[in-house]
C-alpha cells in the first residue's frame, strides 16, 4: 500500500479524490491537507463520507510521503511546493494549471509530464511529476485527437460545449448558485475559455516528437462554453470539414483508441448519463455533407478531474490502468 497525501481536499475534485482513494485497493490516504478545516474531519465538508473513513483534516504535511495529489485553486500549486518541499522520491500529480502549459511544465528542478494517457501513457508510466489535464481540455483533446495525429485537422473547428456546475468549484458564485443555474443557459467566455490554449498547444504536437520544429499548424477553433442546469458532466459537439468518408472517421477513431480502457466509440448518438460518474469517455461521429459532427461526453469531476488523476497514478506505479475506477454510470 502507498501512502498518499491530498493538498486541499475540501473541494469538489478533493472530495472526489477521497471516495476513489479510500477504495483503492493500493492506495492509503495518510493525511487531507486543508488550512481552514484542521481538525474537523472529513465528512464535514463531504457529508456522504460519514461512517466510510475517520480521517480529519490537517494543516501539516508529511514530506516523505510516496505521492501528493494538488487540489488548489488554479495559481496555487506552484506557490504551494515552492513553500512546502517533497522529499526526492515523492511523486506529483497536480490537478490545476499550473503545469499543463509547456512553457511552465518545470520548476525547482521538477519537470511535468502531461497527463492525458490516451495520448502520452508511455511518458506518464515513467513520469514522477504529473500535470492532470482539466475537464474541457480533457473532452475536447478526446474528441479530436485521431484527426490530429492524421493530419486530418486543417479547417476550421466549431465547438459548442455545455458543462455542469461542479466545474466552476465548490464556493457559490452569481452564476453558480442553485437558484440562478436551475431552469437556466447560458454562454460564458465565448471564443476564448482558459482551456483553449491547452489543448491547441497539445494537439499541435500529436504525432510527432513534441519538439517545437515539428509542431503542426492547426486551423481556428471557435470555442462556445455553456452553463448547464445540471451539477457534473460535459456534453460538447464540434464539427469541421471532413472530406473522406464516416467509415473512414470511424475506423481512424476506433485505431486510435484501441487498448484505450476509458474512451470509446459509440455506434449511436450518445447522452450525458451513460458516463456521469464514471472514469469514461464516450464520442460519436457523424457526417452531413462534408461536415463531420463529433460528440463527446464526459464526467468533469472523474474523466476531467479526479479519476483521469488516479489513472495516471496506477500507471506511474505499473498497476491495472482500471484500478479502483470501477464506477456504475448514473443513467437512472
Amino acid at each position: 500500500m502507498i501512502q498518499i497525501g491530498i493538498i486541499g481536499g475540501s473541494g469538489y475534485t478533493g472530495g472526489e479524490l477521497i471516495r476513489l482513494l479510500i477504495n483503492h485497493p493500493a492506495a492509503e490516504i495518510n493525511f487531507v491537507y486543508s488550512r481552514t478545516k484542521a481538525g474537523e474531519p472529513l465528512y464535514r465538508a463531504h457529508e456522504d463520507l460519514l461512517g466510510s473513513t475517520n480521517l480529519c483534516f490537517t494543516d501539516s504535511v508529511d514530506p516523505t510521503i510516496d505521492l501528493v495529489f494538488l487540489c488548489l485553486g488554479h495559481g496555487h500549486s506552484k506557490d504551494f511546493l515552492e513553500k512546502n518541499p517533497f522529499s526526492d522520491a515523492t511523486k506529483i500529480i497536480d490537478l490545476s494549471t499550473d503545469f499543463r502549459a509547456q512553457a511552465n511544465a518545470s520548476l525547482l528542478g521538477k519537470t511535468f509530464v502531461y497527463g492525458l494517457p490516451e495520448k502520452n501513457k508511455s511518458a506518464i508510466e515513467n513520469a514522477q511529476f504529473i500535470a492532470n489535464p482539466g475537464c474541457f481540455a480533457t473532452a475536447l483533446q478526446l474528441a479530436l485527437l485521431p484527426l490530429a495525429k492524421a493530419q486530418k485537422l486543417s479547417h476550421p473547428v466549431h465547438i459548442n460545449g455545455t458543462t455542469g456546475s461542479t466545474g466552476a468549484g465548490i464556493i457559490p458564485g452569481e452564476t453558480t448558485h442553485n437558484s440562478w443555474r436551475n431552469n437556466n443557459l447560458s454562454w460564458y467566455k465565448a471564443f476564448n475559455h482558459q482551456h483553449l490554449g491547452e489543448v491547441r498547444e497539445q494537439l499541435s504536437f500529436a504525432g510527432t516528437d513534441g519538439t517545437a520544429a515539428t509542431r503542426t499548424e492547426l486551423p481556428p477553433f471557435y470555442f462556445i462554453p455553456n452553463r448547464g442546469a445540471f451539477s457534473r458532466g460535459i456534453f460538447a459537439t464540434l464539427y469541421t470539414e471532413y472530406q473522406d468518408t464516416i467509415e473512414a472517421a470511424k475506423a481512424l477513431y476506433n485505431a486510435y483508441y484501441e487498448g484505450a480502457p476509458y474512451t470509446h466509440l459509440s455506434e449511436f448518438p450518445i447522452d450525458l448519463k451513460q458516463v456521469t460518474n464514471t472514469n469514461q469517455c464516450h464520442i460519436h461521429l457523424h457526417k452531413h455533407e462534408n461536415q463531420l459532427l463529433i460528440t463527446v461526453a464526459i464526467d468533469n469531476l472523474l474523466k476531467g478531474a479526479s479519476g483521469q488523476a488516479v489513472q495516471n497514478m496506477n500507471l506511474i506505479f505499473g498497476w491495472e490502468e482500471t484500478l479502483g475506477l470501477q464506477l456504475k454510470a448514473n443513467r437512472f
